[in-house]
């Protein structure tokens, strides 16, 4: 036992902590599974004290580069720490961010993200070292494999990185570069390793996941990654994350309609549902072409959860404009919204444009348009009771005694059962709405083939 606690008191303590999105998320178990393996290091909270912080920062919003400040200066605070600062804010703010802090650093750009656990390794000889790249002329995806995926059912699997649609208010080509691809034989592999760990669940990400392949010398196309990976009989199931209006064409619908293992949940930005604004965003599409896409979807998947994006306070967005978006969103049988104001990013065409809305009516209509969030999950849920589902049991709720998972078609779901259906995929039926999830009761073997 002296040993062992010995051992441990001589490694370096590392912490790491992601904000923004699954890319993101990807990245920094990659990070925890290079570390983890790396000799003499022990991975520790955020919250305790280190030797080295990794901080995978976001600035997709200016309420995202506020938080990354916010985070770096609270690793400076640890007496002794070294900060390794990563992500979308280090590569746009590198000057701005060896400004908050004495404390030793080291940048990480997205280009070079594979860098970060050799800036973790080399201890003081890497303060000062700035590893940004020029993200503009990036043509490849910094190689991270995660071996280890800590304490979840669900892994991240990131075969896609960087955007080239140019929207005006986004930042993301700044910050990410250009879009480019995972090769499928890596994307197969680290399939493979989640299958080995356990998983039961994987969610396709990349920044632009429309776009995949298009720059691979084979053009292979999203749909046709997905025919590699049911080939393979891996026993998972995958979710898509954000694909653009034009991307869910009918090979794809084809494949999720017909396909088990593809889950019937799709996630289409809108952004605005106003013509003039959407012509403004540099968005390519107009509102009734949406419109169109959505019924597509559900023609073809009738219980299939869609999720929508959408931006309140567009600059120019007038309250014909707004209404024009909230009247859209409300005659659609969409699933739910996911709704930001709109944040005006230094360096985005947006940025400049005249009639900037006030930050109280940018407030105001994202309320309303949460407030039709919430109606929308509610009556999704509400057509979806009585139905048999499967669902990815994934752990224990806040309520004593009960679990919690997810639906196919991405219906949260509380469930009287034993610990030990954690990480198994269980037919329930959808009893009842409770709060912000449904109560579901499983079924044994005979009632589960009735049902089917």
């Amino acid at each position: 036992m002296a040993m062992a606690a010995d051992e441990a008191k001589d490694k370096k303590r590392v912490a790491v902590t992601t904000l923004g999105c699954k890319v993101n998320q990807y990245e920094s178990a990659a990070f925890i599974s290079g570390l983890a393996e790396s000799a003499g290091v022990e991975i520790v909270p955020f919250s305790a004290a280190a030797e080295v912080y990794v901080i995978n920062t976001c600035a997709v919003t200016a309420k995202a580069g506020a938080q990354s400040r916010q985070l770096i200066r609270r690793a400076a605070k640890n007496p002794g720490a070294r900060l390794v600062v990563t992500g979308c804010y280090a590569q746009v703010a590198a000057e701005e961010i060896g400004r908050l802090t004495d404390r030793p650093l080291t940048i990480v750009g997205n280009c070079c993200k594979e860098r970060v656990v050799e800036a973790v390794m080399r201890g003081p000889a890497a303060a000062g070292a700035s590893y940004l790249g020029e993200i503009g002329a990036c043509n490849r995806v910094a190689p991270l494999t995660i071996t280890r995926f800590e304490q979840r059912t669900r892994a991240v699997l990131k075969v896609q990185d960087g955007c080239s649609q140019g929207c005006s208010y986004c930042i993301v080509p700044l910050s990410r570069g250009p879009s480019r691809s995972v090769d499928p034989e890596r994307v197969l592999a680290q399939a493979e390793i989640f299958v080995a760990q356990g998983f039961r669940e994987v969610v396709l990400t990349g920044i632009h996941l429309g776009h995949y392949g298009l720059d691979l010398a084979s053009a292979l196309s999203l749909a046709q990654l997905l025919k590699l990976l049911l080939a393979r009989r891996f026993p998972l199931r995958y979710r898509i994350s954000s694909l653009e209006p034009s991307e869910i064409g009918p090979e794809l619908l084809e494949l999720l309609a017909w396909q088990e293992s593809l889950l019937p949940h799709l996630h289409i930005p809108l952004q605005s549902g106003d013509d003039r604004i959407l012509q403004a965003m540099n968005r390519p599409y107009r509102s009734a072409d949406f419109a169109g896409v959505i019924r597509r979807c559900l023609a073809a998947l009738p219980d299939a959860a869609i999720g929508v994006d959408v931006l309140a306070g567009f600059p120019g967005e007038d309250e014909t404009a707004f209404r024009n978006t909230y009247e859209l969103l409300a005659d659609l049988p969409i699933s739910y919204l996911h709704v930001f104001p709109y944040s005006r990013r230094p360096g985005t065409r947006a940025a400049d444009l005249p009639q900037q809305v006030s930050g109280r009516i940018k407030d105001e209509r994202t309320a309303r348009l949460r407030l039709l969030d919430r109606q929308k999950r509610q009556e999704f849920y509400r057509r979806q009771l009585g139905s048999v589902r499967q669902v990815l049991v994934e752990g224990g709720a806040e309520s004593r005694g009960l679990l919690r998972g997810f639906s196919e078609n991405y219906i949260p779901v509380l469930l009287d059962a034993p610990a030990a259906l954690i990480n198994q995929i269980v037919p329930v039926r959808l009893a009842k709405i409770r709060g912000e999830a449904v109560w579901a009761v499983p079924l044994d073997k005979r009632e589960a083939g009735h049902a089917g």
